[in-house]
């Protein structure tokens, strides 16, 4: 699924992910596609991909009425970013935003400072290939690989861009680390080597 709203790759986790956070898991399909991507303004939109967002966060108030804010990870994206504060500004739920646009390298800094093993499960750049596929943020030598692709080539270090796309296998709020089985590496038809 190609969306400008959401991470598709690696969805397959999303139940173990919220298993080791320990919290209760709502979900809901995505039934709209991107739309007016070029706008730096968001008006809901009949089939518009963000109002499954909507729809999914009134299915999450209805179960927990105690929700008050959204956590987005957005660094650079005011597209994802503005869309998510349209609909929680609809719904009286605050924003939580706090990666917004902090420098990409001390970002990745902290992260991994703080132990948080974000392993790579898409690529989409020069410099990043099939091989870095499973690659943890934690290995030194991936980690200094990402900060020279961003001083040589200007990619985003943190992936802002699209250059890559991670799942969190293990985190400080975690209360197990996650097992990976039977990964698949696979080439999409408009990828490099």
């Amino acid at each position: 699924m190609d969306s400008y709203m959401y991470q598709t790759v690696g969805s397959g986790l999303i139940d173990a992910i919220a298993d080791a956070l320990g919290v209760p898991l709502v979900r809901r399909l995505i039934e709209g596609a991107p739309q007016d991507t070029s706008s730096k303004e968001y008006a809901p939109r009949e089939g518009d991909e963000v109002e499954d967002l909507t729809k999914l966060l009134e299915d999450v108030l209805r179960l927990h009425p105690d929700v008050q804010a959204v956590s987005c990870g957005a660094i650079l994206s005011n597209y994802q970013r503005l869309r998510v504060e349209n609909v929680c500004g609809r719904l009286g739920l605050k924003v939580l935003a706090f990666m917004w646009m902090q420098e990409q390298s001390a970002l990745l800094r902290q992260m991994i400072d703080s132990r948080l093993d974000a392993r790579i499960v898409k690529v989409a750049s020069m410099g990043l290939a099939r091989k870095h596929v499973g690659k943890s943020i934690l290995d030194a030598s991936f980690a200094a690989h990402l900060h020279e692709l961003g001083a040589t080539w200007g990619v985003h270090v943190c992936g802002e861009g699209g250059e890559y796309e991670t799942v969190v296998a293990d985190a400080p709020l975690f209360r197990q680390r996650l097992r990976f089985g039977g990964v698949e590496v696979v080439d999409h038809p408009d990828g490099g080597d």
